[in-house]
């Protein structure tokens, strides 16, 4: 099962920036067929945050989406050097977006976003015992803070509010976690 069976015969990089890279490759396909494989390289690990407070209020963040042409309604995420803890990241993302802090860190889910072309990995935390203290967003943050029942996040999730794959992931899994 550790076998890779496509074999490359060349590769180019198409596209290069500070966030991700685009590489071409030629590639003989399982069955030995010839083709072609684009793959997203991630330049940054992804960190994300369900933080809950003791009424079991949870804070998604507001912020239209560049790639989608639309707003989104997420928990709180960003991207961590991959020289750096994902833990510390993604309490430096909470903080920025949201101004808080929790002193309780749980890792509940480990992901590759879109396996199929992309090496992206994700980390998710469940942040607990919040306080708040002031935002620091990015310049390229124009966010809202919103803090919910998280029942009231479930909820956006099972109607097709929320689509962002991590704030799906990390609701659904937080949901199994409450309800044991």
């Amino acid at each position: 099962m550790d076998k890779n069976p496509w074999t490359i015969l060349s590769e180019q990089k198409i596209y290069d920036n500070p966030w991700i890279s685009l590489t071409e490759y030629n590639v003989l396909n399982p069955s030995g067929g010839k083709g072609i494989y684009g793959k997203v390289h991630f330049k940054n690990q992804a960190v994300a945050v369900i933080a809950l407070d003791e009424e079991e209020h949870t804070w998604l963040v507001g912020q239209y989406r560049f790639a989608l042409d639309a707003y989104s309604w997420e928990i709180p995420e960003g991207g961590a050097l991959f020289t750096e803890d994902p833990l510390e990241g993604a309490k430096r993302e909470l903080l920025e977006e949201t101004g808080l802090k929790a002193s309780h860190w749980e890792k509940i889910l480990v992901m590759h976003l879109s396996n199929s072309v992309s090496d992206e990995i994700a980390y998710v935390y469940l942040a607990k015992n919040i306080s708040i203290h002031t935002s620091k967003p990015e310049e390229t943050e124009d966010i809202t803070v919103k803090r919910l029942p998280f029942e009231e996040a479930f909820n956006m999730v099972m109607k097709g509010e929320i689509t962002d794959s991590l704030t799906v992931a990390a609701i659904l899994k937080t949901k199994l976690l409450l309800t044991k």
